[in-house]
């Protein structure tokens, strides 16, 4: 019975052990990101360079929201022309063909 006792002993300090390093590597991580991040701010002007990163991006998907219903109709218009030069290629590949047997004569 002292064998068991002894494994859940060894295995609650091992689990104590592995969740108290989790929360040190933790820590260590997230005042890794708060140097990246400069100071945190809430509710005013953000100093935080992440904040102001978000902010930038946000500024430029609000701006380029109106290249989707273009972009759309650039795509079927290009689809049309790609049904024409594929028209053209085939009948330049029927000339050369034609060409190529006249010259055989």
């Amino acid at each position: 019975m002292s064998g068991i006792v002894l494994l859940a002993v060894i295995s609650v300090v091992g689990a104590a052990a592995l969740f108290v390093a989790l929360a040190l590597f933790l820590r260590a991580i997230v005042g890794d990101l708060e140097t990246i991040g400069g100071p945190a701010t809430r509710f005013v002007a953000p100093v935080n360079y992440l904040a102001k990163i978000r902010l930038g991006v946000r500024a430029i998907e609000r701006q380029t929201d109106a290249l989707a219903p273009q972009v759309g109709r650039l795509n079927e218009r290009l689809s049309a022309i790609l049904g024409g030069l594929k028209a053209i290629e085939g009948n330049l590949a029927a000339l050369i063909d034609s060409v190529s047997r006249q010259e055989r004569r």
